[in-house]
């Protein structure tokens, strides 16, 4: 026999009904504490329970930084604030670093004594700084001697004899 339209709206309600009935409880035969009382399933999650302890800000900072992408920004600006670590105090005193461009860190020094010395230091410091900062994917160090000039513009200019090549 088929079904009308109200009967099949009507034995849609009543399983509807019946299945709340059966998930939450009759209201007339429970009581207020029931809820309390009930007996927890293996595997439902429990308030309070294992595996719902609050994380510390320490996990779930590392967390956010690796999901935006922000390790190797992070890692370079902790490099630059560490660098006394790396080089030592003395030599920090006498140098700095200025910039991280195209995976190569530039370091200032006081002279060009400073700076030929850092350069025969180049392979113990470039080895601390990988093994300290891996995110921050140094690959080389360029150690600068304060002002000399520089007619190079950019990372990918050709050599040549610079702006004297136009005079005599």
């Amino acid at each position: 026999m088929a079904e009308t339209g109200d009967d099949a709206s009507s034995t849609e309600s009543r399983s509807v009904y019946l299945r709340f009935k059966a998930v939450f409880g009759d209201t007339a035969t429970t009581r207020p504490n029931s809820r309390r009382n009930r007996v927890v399933i293996a595997g439902e999650t429990v308030p309070y329970g294992t595996g719902r302890e609050p994380k510390g800000i320490a996990s779930v900072m590392d967390g956010l930084t690796t999901d935006l992408g922000w390790s190797r920004s992070l890692a370079k600006s902790d490099l630059m604030l560490a660098w006394k670590q790396i080089a030592g105090e003395e030599t920090a005193e006498h140098s700095h670093p200025t910039e991280i461009t195209d995976s190569v860190l530039t370091v200032q020094c006081d002279s060009t004594a400073w700076a030929t010395q850092l350069r025969l230091m180049r392979t113990m410091i470039m080895t601390r700084i990988v093994t300290e900062f891996p995110d921050a994917g140094i690959q080389s160090i360029r150690f600068l001697a304060p002002d000399a000039p520089s007619w190079k513009r950019g990372s990918r200019s050709i050599p040549g004899r610079g702006p004297r090549d136009t005079y005599g």
